[in-house]
Protein backbone atom coordinates (compact mmCIF):
# COMPACT_ATOMS: atom_id res chain seq x y z
CA UNK A 1 0.00 0.00 0.00
CA UNK A 2 1.67 3.33 -1.23
CA UNK A 3 1.99 6.17 1.10
CA UNK A 4 -0.92 8.15 -0.92
CA UNK A 5 -3.41 5.10 -0.09
CA UNK A 6 -2.33 5.26 3.62
CA UNK A 7 -2.67 9.22 4.06
CA UNK A 8 -6.26 9.24 2.58
CA UNK A 9 -7.32 6.06 4.43
CA UNK A 10 -6.73 8.03 7.25
CA UNK A 11 -9.25 10.24 6.83
CA UNK A 12 -11.71 8.39 5.24
CA UNK A 13 -11.57 5.54 7.92
CA UNK A 14 -12.28 8.23 10.87
CA UNK A 15 -15.71 7.45 12.66
CA UNK A 16 -16.54 4.48 10.12
CA UNK A 17 -18.57 1.16 11.40
CA UNK A 18 -17.65 -1.11 8.75
CA UNK A 19 -15.76 -1.52 5.27
CA UNK A 20 -17.31 -4.22 3.13
CA UNK A 21 -15.86 -6.76 1.86
CA UNK A 22 -12.67 -5.04 3.84
CA UNK A 23 -10.68 -2.09 4.29
CA UNK A 24 -8.21 -3.95 1.91
CA UNK A 25 -11.13 -3.86 -1.17
CA UNK A 26 -11.27 0.20 -0.08
CA UNK A 27 -7.38 0.61 -0.21
CA UNK A 28 -7.39 -1.28 -3.67
CA UNK A 29 -10.00 0.70 -5.59
CA UNK A 30 -8.05 4.01 -4.00
CA UNK A 31 -4.56 2.76 -5.45
CA UNK A 32 -6.74 1.53 -9.04
CA UNK A 33 -8.01 5.35 -9.27
CA UNK A 34 -4.35 6.86 -8.49
CA UNK A 35 -2.83 4.76 -11.18
CA UNK A 36 -5.39 5.46 -13.46
CA UNK A 37 -5.80 9.04 -12.40
CA UNK A 38 -9.72 8.29 -12.25
CA UNK A 39 -11.29 9.61 -9.11
CA UNK A 40 -13.80 7.24 -7.25
CA UNK A 41 -17.72 7.42 -7.79
CA UNK A 42 -18.82 7.73 -4.13
CA UNK A 43 -22.54 7.51 -3.98
CA UNK A 44 -25.09 8.18 -1.30
CA UNK A 45 -28.64 8.18 -1.51
CA UNK A 46 -31.19 10.12 0.24
CA UNK A 47 -34.98 9.64 0.37
CA UNK A 48 -36.74 12.99 0.89
CA UNK A 49 -39.25 11.50 3.88
CA UNK A 50 -38.83 14.64 6.05
CA UNK A 51 -38.44 18.04 4.53
CA UNK A 52 -35.26 18.70 6.84
CA UNK A 53 -31.78 17.04 7.02
CA UNK A 54 -30.21 17.25 10.71
CA UNK A 55 -27.22 15.90 11.96
CA UNK A 56 -27.60 12.40 11.52
CA UNK A 57 -27.57 12.94 7.86
CA UNK A 58 -24.83 15.29 8.13
CA UNK A 59 -22.58 12.68 10.01
CA UNK A 60 -22.56 10.44 6.16
CA UNK A 61 -22.72 13.38 4.61
CA UNK A 62 -19.36 14.54 6.23
CA UNK A 63 -17.78 11.41 5.13
CA UNK A 64 -18.80 12.11 1.44
CA UNK A 65 -17.36 15.28 1.69
CA UNK A 66 -14.00 13.81 2.86
CA UNK A 67 -13.64 11.98 -0.34
CA UNK A 68 -14.48 15.15 -2.07
CA UNK A 69 -11.75 17.03 -0.79
CA UNK A 70 -9.30 14.01 -1.79
CA UNK A 71 -10.63 14.82 -5.08
CA UNK A 72 -13.27 12.08 -5.91
CA UNK A 73 -16.71 12.23 -7.61
CA UNK A 74 -19.29 13.18 -4.80
CA UNK A 75 -22.63 11.38 -6.24
CA UNK A 76 -26.06 12.47 -4.16
CA UNK A 77 -29.33 10.44 -5.25
CA UNK A 78 -31.84 12.22 -4.36
CA UNK A 79 -34.69 8.91 -3.89
CA UNK A 80 -37.80 10.61 -5.31
CA UNK A 81 -38.66 7.28 -6.40
CA UNK A 82 -37.65 5.48 -3.34
CA UNK A 83 -39.12 7.49 -1.40
CA UNK A 84 -42.83 6.85 -2.54
CA UNK A 85 -42.02 3.03 -1.17
CA UNK A 86 -40.91 4.43 2.08
CA UNK A 87 -37.42 2.19 3.34
CA UNK A 88 -38.22 -0.59 5.64
CA UNK A 89 -35.10 -0.51 7.25
CA UNK A 90 -35.42 -0.92 11.10
CA UNK A 91 -39.26 -0.34 10.88
CA UNK A 92 -41.93 -2.12 13.04
CA UNK A 93 -44.72 -1.68 10.08
CA UNK A 94 -44.89 -0.67 7.19
CA UNK A 95 -44.25 2.76 6.27
CA UNK A 96 -47.28 5.03 4.51
CA UNK A 97 -46.51 4.95 0.79
CA UNK A 98 -46.03 9.15 0.10
CA UNK A 99 -47.53 10.66 -2.68
CA UNK A 100 -44.79 12.04 -5.80
CA UNK A 101 -46.39 15.67 -5.08
CA UNK A 102 -45.04 15.37 -1.07
CA UNK A 103 -41.77 13.63 -2.35
CA UNK A 104 -41.37 16.77 -4.97
CA UNK A 105 -41.94 19.20 -2.15
CA UNK A 106 -39.44 17.44 0.47
CA UNK A 107 -37.11 16.80 -2.44
CA UNK A 108 -36.57 20.47 -3.13
CA UNK A 109 -35.09 21.77 -0.03
CA UNK A 110 -32.52 18.46 0.18
CA UNK A 111 -29.78 20.00 -2.16
CA UNK A 112 -29.86 23.58 -0.87
CA UNK A 113 -29.16 21.81 3.04
CA UNK A 114 -27.06 19.18 1.57
CA UNK A 115 -24.86 22.00 0.16
CA UNK A 116 -23.90 23.32 3.76
CA UNK A 117 -21.88 20.45 4.08
CA UNK A 118 -20.94 19.41 0.75
CA UNK A 119 -19.40 21.50 -2.13
CA UNK A 120 -21.81 21.29 -4.77
CA UNK A 121 -19.44 23.52 -7.35
CA UNK A 122 -16.52 20.88 -7.54
CA UNK A 123 -16.43 17.06 -7.98
CA UNK A 124 -20.26 16.92 -7.37
CA UNK A 125 -23.24 15.03 -9.64
CA UNK A 126 -27.05 15.48 -8.42
CA UNK A 127 -28.93 13.12 -9.54
CA UNK A 128 -32.75 12.37 -9.18
CA UNK A 129 -33.48 8.00 -9.09
CA UNK A 130 -36.59 8.37 -11.06
CA UNK A 131 -34.73 9.02 -14.09
CA UNK A 132 -33.70 5.34 -14.18
CA UNK A 133 -36.49 3.76 -12.08
CA UNK A 134 -39.21 5.16 -13.81
CA UNK A 135 -38.05 3.64 -17.14
CA UNK A 136 -37.95 0.20 -15.71
CA UNK A 137 -40.59 -2.29 -17.32
CA UNK A 138 -42.08 -5.48 -15.24
CA UNK A 139 -39.45 -7.63 -17.29
CA UNK A 140 -36.94 -5.61 -15.76
CA UNK A 141 -38.61 -5.68 -12.24
CA UNK A 142 -38.90 -9.32 -12.66
CA UNK A 143 -34.79 -9.67 -13.10
CA UNK A 144 -33.86 -7.70 -10.44
CA UNK A 145 -36.43 -10.17 -8.38
CA UNK A 146 -34.66 -12.59 -9.63
CA UNK A 147 -31.15 -11.56 -8.31
CA UNK A 148 -32.49 -12.21 -4.25
CA UNK A 149 -34.19 -15.04 -2.77
CA UNK A 150 -36.84 -14.64 -0.12
CA UNK A 151 -34.98 -16.71 2.22
CA UNK A 152 -32.26 -13.84 2.05
CA UNK A 153 -34.45 -11.31 2.74
CA UNK A 154 -36.16 -12.66 5.88
CA UNK A 155 -32.54 -12.61 7.11
CA UNK A 156 -33.20 -9.33 8.31
CA UNK A 157 -34.12 -8.66 12.06
CA UNK A 158 -37.11 -6.36 11.08
CA UNK A 159 -38.52 -8.41 8.88
CA UNK A 160 -38.40 -11.62 11.45
CA UNK A 161 -39.67 -9.53 14.07
CA UNK A 162 -42.85 -8.27 11.96
CA UNK A 163 -43.27 -12.07 10.53
CA UNK A 164 -43.10 -13.43 13.77
CA UNK A 165 -45.62 -11.17 15.29
CA UNK A 166 -48.25 -11.59 12.65
CA UNK A 167 -47.67 -8.00 11.54
CA UNK A 168 -47.99 -7.51 7.70
CA UNK A 169 -44.93 -7.54 5.66
CA UNK A 170 -46.43 -6.01 2.23
CA UNK A 171 -44.46 -7.35 -1.04
CA UNK A 172 -43.46 -3.33 -2.53
CA UNK A 173 -41.20 -3.61 0.85
CA UNK A 174 -39.01 -6.09 -0.81
CA UNK A 175 -38.75 -4.50 -3.71
CA UNK A 176 -37.04 -1.46 -1.60
CA UNK A 177 -33.59 -2.88 -1.39
CA UNK A 178 -33.51 -3.94 -5.08
CA UNK A 179 -34.30 -0.43 -6.21
CA UNK A 180 -31.26 0.74 -4.04
CA UNK A 181 -29.30 -1.45 -5.24
CA UNK A 182 -30.30 -0.45 -9.59
CA UNK A 183 -28.89 2.82 -8.41
CA UNK A 184 -25.59 1.62 -7.82
CA UNK A 185 -25.59 0.07 -11.25
CA UNK A 186 -27.13 3.35 -12.75
CA UNK A 187 -24.65 5.57 -11.47
CA UNK A 188 -21.17 3.22 -11.20
CA UNK A 189 -20.94 3.30 -8.10
CA UNK A 190 -17.45 2.25 -6.93
CA UNK A 191 -18.02 3.25 -3.21
CA UNK A 192 -21.40 3.53 -1.76
CA UNK A 193 -22.09 5.23 2.04
CA UNK A 194 -25.00 4.90 4.45
CA UNK A 195 -25.96 4.30 8.00
CA UNK A 196 -25.66 1.38 9.69
CA UNK A 197 -29.29 0.50 9.56
CA UNK A 198 -28.17 0.64 5.73
CA UNK A 199 -25.74 -2.12 5.57
CA UNK A 200 -27.97 -4.78 3.88
CA UNK A 201 -29.80 -2.59 1.38
CA UNK A 202 -25.77 -1.59 0.38
CA UNK A 203 -24.60 -5.28 0.39
CA UNK A 204 -27.51 -6.07 -2.09
CA UNK A 205 -26.65 -3.14 -4.53
CA UNK A 206 -22.77 -5.39 -4.77
CA UNK A 207 -24.95 -8.32 -5.90
CA UNK A 208 -26.91 -6.37 -7.85
CA UNK A 209 -24.27 -4.76 -9.98
CA UNK A 210 -22.65 -8.10 -9.92
CA UNK A 211 -25.58 -9.20 -11.87
CA UNK A 212 -24.85 -6.45 -14.38
CA UNK A 213 -21.64 -7.35 -15.22
CA UNK A 214 -20.05 -4.02 -13.01
CA UNK A 215 -17.62 -4.33 -10.40
CA UNK A 216 -19.21 -4.26 -7.32
CA UNK A 217 -18.80 -1.37 -4.88
CA UNK A 218 -17.67 -1.00 -1.70
CA UNK A 219 -19.35 -0.39 1.15
CA UNK A 220 -18.82 1.80 4.04
CA UNK A 221 -21.42 2.28 6.87
CA UNK A 222 -21.13 4.92 9.90
CA UNK A 223 -22.66 5.17 13.24
CA UNK A 224 -26.34 6.37 13.45
CA UNK A 225 -26.00 9.27 15.52
CA UNK A 226 -27.98 9.26 18.80
CA UNK A 227 -30.04 12.64 19.33
CA UNK A 228 -29.84 14.89 22.04
CA UNK A 229 -32.57 12.45 24.18
CA UNK A 230 -29.39 10.19 24.51
CA UNK A 231 -31.61 7.60 24.28
CA UNK A 232 -32.67 6.49 20.58
CA UNK A 233 -31.59 7.38 16.70
CA UNK A 234 -31.79 10.56 16.03
CA UNK A 235 -34.90 11.35 14.20
CA UNK A 236 -37.55 14.19 13.03
CA UNK A 237 -40.18 11.27 14.42
CA UNK A 238 -39.02 11.28 17.76
CA UNK A 239 -38.41 14.86 18.56
CA UNK A 240 -34.59 14.62 19.32
CA UNK A 241 -33.30 16.01 15.95
CA UNK A 242 -30.94 19.27 15.28
CA UNK A 243 -31.92 20.36 11.89
CA UNK A 244 -29.68 21.67 9.61
CA UNK A 245 -31.12 24.52 8.64
CA UNK A 246 -32.50 25.94 12.53
CA UNK A 247 -31.10 29.14 13.75
CA UNK A 248 -27.57 28.90 15.65
CA UNK A 249 -29.02 29.86 18.71
CA UNK A 250 -31.57 27.33 19.14
CA UNK A 251 -28.83 24.96 17.72
CA UNK A 252 -26.93 25.31 20.23
CA UNK A 253 -29.36 25.28 22.91
CA UNK A 254 -30.58 21.86 21.47
CA UNK A 255 -26.14 20.82 21.33
CA UNK A 256 -26.41 22.17 25.58
CA UNK A 257 -28.92 19.51 26.23
CA UNK A 258 -26.79 17.01 25.37
CA UNK A 259 -25.56 13.97 28.10
CA UNK A 260 -21.93 14.52 28.63
CA UNK A 261 -21.23 11.29 27.73
CA UNK A 262 -22.16 11.71 24.10
CA UNK A 263 -19.54 14.26 23.44
CA UNK A 264 -16.65 11.88 22.29
CA UNK A 265 -18.66 10.63 19.55
CA UNK A 266 -20.74 14.18 18.62
CA UNK A 267 -17.01 15.09 18.19
CA UNK A 268 -15.47 12.53 16.07
CA UNK A 269 -18.73 12.25 13.88
CA UNK A 270 -19.23 15.70 13.01
CA UNK A 271 -15.89 17.94 13.86
CA UNK A 272 -12.35 17.69 12.71
CA UNK A 273 -11.27 17.67 16.01
CA UNK A 274 -8.38 15.84 16.60
CA UNK A 275 -8.24 12.35 18.21
CA UNK A 276 -5.73 13.46 20.94
CA UNK A 277 -8.67 15.80 21.68
CA UNK A 278 -11.38 13.24 21.69
CA UNK A 279 -9.22 10.70 23.36
CA UNK A 280 -9.34 12.91 26.48
CA UNK A 281 -12.22 14.38 26.92
CA UNK A 282 -13.17 10.37 27.13
CA UNK A 283 -10.39 10.50 29.74
CA UNK A 284 -12.16 12.85 31.88
CA UNK A 285 -15.30 11.42 31.40
CA UNK A 286 -14.12 8.31 32.54
CA UNK A 287 -11.96 9.49 35.60
CA UNK A 288 -14.76 12.50 36.37
CA UNK A 289 -12.10 15.37 36.04
CA UNK A 290 -14.45 16.74 33.25
CA UNK A 291 -17.35 17.58 35.24
CA UNK A 292 -19.80 20.54 36.41
CA UNK A 293 -18.45 23.67 34.41
CA UNK A 294 -15.66 22.11 33.02
CA UNK A 295 -17.85 19.83 31.14
CA UNK A 296 -20.44 22.81 30.57
CA UNK A 297 -17.43 24.86 28.42
CA UNK A 298 -16.20 21.66 26.69
CA UNK A 299 -19.82 21.24 25.64
CA UNK A 300 -20.20 24.63 24.68
CA UNK A 301 -16.97 24.70 22.32
CA UNK A 302 -17.78 21.82 20.65
CA UNK A 303 -21.87 22.93 19.84
CA UNK A 304 -19.82 25.85 18.52
CA UNK A 305 -17.49 23.81 16.07
CA UNK A 306 -20.35 21.89 14.90
CA UNK A 307 -22.40 25.08 14.59
CA UNK A 308 -19.86 27.07 12.74
CA UNK A 309 -20.27 24.09 9.63
CA UNK A 310 -23.84 25.62 9.36
CA UNK A 311 -23.61 29.39 10.17
CA UNK A 312 -21.56 32.80 10.15
CA UNK A 313 -18.85 32.69 12.43
CA UNK A 314 -20.45 35.74 13.55
CA UNK A 315 -23.40 34.51 14.22
CA UNK A 316 -22.90 31.40 16.26
CA UNK A 317 -20.36 33.73 18.25
CA UNK A 318 -23.18 36.31 19.30
CA UNK A 319 -25.29 33.14 19.79
CA UNK A 320 -23.15 31.30 22.08
CA UNK A 321 -22.36 34.58 24.63
CA UNK A 322 -26.06 34.47 25.15
CA UNK A 323 -26.01 31.08 25.65
CA UNK A 324 -22.99 30.63 27.87
CA UNK A 325 -25.19 33.52 29.87
CA UNK A 326 -28.23 31.09 30.88
CA UNK A 327 -25.55 28.10 31.54
CA UNK A 328 -22.30 29.16 33.24
CA UNK A 329 -24.09 32.50 34.50
CA UNK A 330 -27.17 31.48 35.03
CA UNK A 331 -28.70 34.20 34.12
CA UNK A 332 -32.73 33.67 33.42
CA UNK A 333 -33.30 37.38 35.13
CA UNK A 334 -34.57 39.47 32.09
CA UNK A 335 -37.30 36.75 31.61
CA UNK A 336 -38.13 35.84 35.32
CA UNK A 337 -38.21 39.33 36.72
CA UNK A 338 -39.94 40.46 34.09
CA UNK A 339 -44.32 40.15 34.87
CA UNK A 340 -45.13 40.31 31.67
CA UNK A 341 -43.37 37.32 30.71
CA UNK A 342 -44.59 35.43 33.77
CA UNK A 343 -47.21 32.89 33.89
CA UNK A 344 -48.81 31.34 36.69
CA UNK A 345 -49.01 27.67 36.46
CA UNK A 346 -52.32 26.31 38.01
CA UNK A 347 -52.31 24.45 41.84
CA UNK A 348 -53.03 20.81 40.09
CA UNK A 349 -50.78 17.69 39.67
CA UNK A 350 -49.95 18.84 35.78
CA UNK A 351 -50.69 21.12 33.37
CA UNK A 352 -50.05 20.95 29.14
CA UNK A 353 -49.49 23.86 26.84
CA UNK A 354 -52.68 23.76 25.18
CA UNK A 355 -54.17 24.75 28.60
CA UNK A 356 -51.61 27.93 29.20
CA UNK A 357 -52.25 29.33 25.39
CA UNK A 358 -56.28 28.93 26.27
CA UNK A 359 -56.16 31.06 29.86
CA UNK A 360 -53.47 33.59 29.07
CA UNK A 361 -52.67 33.90 24.92
CA UNK A 362 -49.38 35.40 25.52
CA UNK A 363 -47.72 32.13 23.30
CA UNK A 364 -49.32 32.47 20.32
CA UNK A 365 -51.94 30.68 18.72
CA UNK A 366 -52.80 27.11 19.07
CA UNK A 367 -51.46 26.19 14.98
CA UNK A 368 -48.66 27.96 15.66
CA UNK A 369 -48.26 26.05 18.87
CA UNK A 370 -48.13 23.13 16.82
CA UNK A 371 -46.38 24.55 13.90
CA UNK A 372 -43.33 25.49 16.47
CA UNK A 373 -43.39 21.67 18.24
CA UNK A 374 -43.09 19.95 14.98
CA UNK A 375 -40.19 21.94 13.88
CA UNK A 376 -38.53 21.21 17.54
CA UNK A 377 -38.86 25.15 17.97
CA UNK A 378 -40.41 24.55 21.72
CA UNK A 379 -38.24 23.93 24.31
CA UNK A 380 -38.90 23.71 28.07
CA UNK A 381 -36.42 23.66 30.41
CA UNK A 382 -36.72 23.07 34.06
CA UNK A 383 -36.03 26.39 36.57
CA UNK A 384 -34.42 25.20 40.08
CA UNK A 385 -33.47 28.20 42.27
CA UNK A 386 -33.45 30.70 39.33
CA UNK A 387 -31.13 28.97 37.43
CA UNK A 388 -31.57 26.69 33.88
CA UNK A 389 -31.75 22.85 34.79
CA UNK A 390 -33.12 19.63 33.17
CA UNK A 391 -34.94 19.92 29.41
CA UNK A 392 -38.39 18.24 29.08
CA UNK A 393 -39.35 17.07 26.11
CA UNK A 394 -42.14 18.74 24.12
CA UNK A 395 -44.23 16.06 22.24
CA UNK A 396 -47.63 17.66 21.39
CA UNK A 397 -49.89 20.70 22.70
CA UNK A 398 -52.06 17.95 24.98
CA UNK A 399 -49.08 16.67 27.04
CA UNK A 400 -49.28 16.37 30.88
CA UNK A 401 -46.32 18.61 32.65
CA UNK A 402 -46.04 18.13 35.91
CA UNK A 403 -47.18 21.77 37.85
CA UNK A 404 -45.23 21.83 40.72
CA UNK A 405 -41.80 23.07 39.11
CA UNK A 406 -41.06 26.48 37.44
CA UNK A 407 -40.19 26.17 33.86
CA UNK A 408 -38.30 28.44 31.01
CA UNK A 409 -40.27 28.12 28.06
CA UNK A 410 -39.20 29.08 24.44
CA UNK A 411 -40.43 29.13 21.10
CA UNK A 412 -38.05 29.62 18.76
CA UNK A 413 -34.73 31.91 18.99
CA UNK A 414 -36.36 35.03 20.77
CA UNK A 415 -39.38 34.36 22.60
CA UNK A 416 -39.21 33.33 26.28
CA UNK A 417 -41.53 32.87 29.16
CA UNK A 418 -41.37 32.15 32.87
CA UNK A 419 -43.71 29.48 34.24
CA UNK A 420 -44.23 29.88 37.42
CA UNK A 421 -45.22 27.39 39.74
CA UNK A 422 -48.03 27.52 42.28
CA UNK A 423 -46.53 29.08 45.84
Amino acid sequence: MGEAVEKELDLLLRGVAKVLPSEEALAEKLALAQKEGRPLRVKLGVDPTYPDLHLGHAVVLSKLAHFQALGHTAVLIIGDFTAMIGDPSGKKSTRPMLTREEVEKNAKTYVEQAGLVLDTEKNFELRFNSEWLDELRLRQVIELASTITVARLLERNDYQERFRAGIPISLHEFLYCLMQGYDSVAVEADVELGGTDQEFNLLVGRDIQRHFGEPPQVVITLPLLVGIDGEKKMSKSEGNFVALTEPAEMMLDKLMNLPDRLMPSYAELLTDWPREEIKRIEEGLSSGSLRGEAAIRKKLSLAEEIARRFHPKEEVEEAAARIAKRFLEHDLSAVIDDPELTIPLPRAESFTLKQVLREHGKIGSAKELERLIRQGAVRLRKVEEGRPGELVPVESPAQEIPARQSYLLSLGKKRHFYLKAAD
